[in-house]
């Protein structure tokens, strides 16, 4: 496997680990909230601790697939949008573990105990207790964020499909295989002619 081969390869892998991630933590507790009145402990799954994470996750799975059969441009347009995604989804979830906010706890607990309003929920949260998840989370957006900034930085050279290319004095030359429309274009923009 060459290198370009290879540098796609371990970028789809990120996309699909950090959607697959954020998936499965979605549904998974990510905030435990210890009541004051003394009653049973209230779990908050991570879908509602932060409302944008299931959809976000789907998103970055679609991108990542998307990404596989894309031409440069698009390519450039969802790396770009997934470095978005990886960056709010990380400082967002970097601010549960830090600080959790009554908000984030809010629906679940007025859904246990039927009290509404931020000052009746406070009334029953004595301490807010982060779970593994949100770390877990975490490892996924870096790895989602490593994967976005590769696609970014390398977004001309990546050539779609199972071609093979030899590099000589930074000249592409196409060696094998059928000629990409998109990626043909793009070499010929840049002087360079890829039926050699």
């Amino acid at each position: 496997m060459n290198v370009a081969r290879r540098g796609r390869s371990i970028t789809l892998l990120g996309f699909l680990l950090a959607g697959a991630i954020g998936i499965i933590s979605s549904t998974q507790t990510w905030l435990t909230v210890q009541r004051a009145d003394a009653g049973a402990e209230i779990p908050v799954p991570g879908a509602s601790a932060l409302v944008l994470l299931a959809p976000l996750s789907l998103a970055v799975l679609a991108l990542g697939a998307a990404l596989s059969i894309a031409g440069p441009v698009l390519r450039l347009i969802f790396a770009v949008l997934a470095a978005l995604a990886a960056a709010f989804l990380g400082w967002s979830t970097l601010q549960l573990l830090v600080a959790v906010p009554v908000s984030a706890v809010a629906p679940t607990v007025t859904e246990a105990t039927g009290l509404a309003g931020d000052s009746a929920v406070e009334t029953v949260v004595a301490s807010i207790i982060p779970s593994a998840w949100p770390v877990i989370a975490l490892v996924g957006w870096v790895l989602l964020l490593a994967a976005a900034v590769f696609a970014l930085c390398t977004w001309r050279r990546w050539k779609s499909g199972g071609r093979r290319y030899r590099t000589g004095d930074d000249v592409p030359t196409h060696t094998d295989g059928p000629v990409d429309a998109i990626d043909s274009w793009d070499d010929l923009s840049r002087g360079t002619d890829p039926t050699r």
